[in-house]
C-alpha cells in the first residue's frame, strides 16, 4: 500500500493530471500487486521557484514537465522498484510526452505497524487487512 505523493509544476490541464495519476496507479497495481482500490495519491502543483530539481551532476536536463514521485511503501524488492520506474516512465513518455529525464522517484520503506487507515486502528496488525 503505497502513499504516493506527486509533485509537478503548475500549468497542466485536468486531463493531463488525471492521466498522470492513473498511469502511476495502474503501474502500482501491476508491479506491486496491490489490491484494486488501494489508491492513496496526493498531487501537488508548484510555482517554478518552488521546485529546484537539478541533476546531481548527471547532465540530466529538466523541462516544465518535471515530475517527482515520492512513495511511502511497504518494503519492495529491487527488481520491483526498477520495474515500477520503467513502467511509469515508459507510459508517461508515450502517453503524456514526459521525457524520462524529467521523472524522479524516491521510495521510502516502512512496516505494517506504520499504517493506520482510519479509526485509530493499525489494520495490518489487527487482521482487518
Amino acid at each position: 500500500m503505497p502513499l504516493m505523493r506527486i509533485d509537478v509544476l503548475k500549468g497542466h490541464n485536468q486531463d493531463y493530471l488525471e492521466k498522470l495519476l492513473n498511469i502511476a496507479y495502474e503501474a502500482q497495481l501491476e508491479v506491486f500487486h496491490t489490491p484494486k482500490g488501494d489508491r492513496y495519491q496526493i498531487l501537488t502543483q508548484h510555482e517554478p521557484v518552488e521546485m529546484q530539481i537539478l541533476d546531481t551532476g548527471l547532465g540530466i536536463k529538466r523541462t516544465q514537465n518535471v515530475t517527482i514521485f515520492n512513495l511511502v511503501t511497504r518494503p519492495r524488492s529491487t527488481k520491483d522498484k526498477q520495474l515500477f520506474y520503467d513502467k511509469v516512465t515508459e507510459r508517461l513518455e508515450k502517453e503524456l510526452a514526459i521525457q524520462k529525464s524529467d521523472v524522479v522517484f524516491s521510495l521510502i520503506p516502512n512496516n505494517d505497524d506504520d499504517w493506520s487507515f482510519g479509526n485509530g486502528e493499525a489494520q495490518f496488525l489487527n487482521g482487518s487487512l
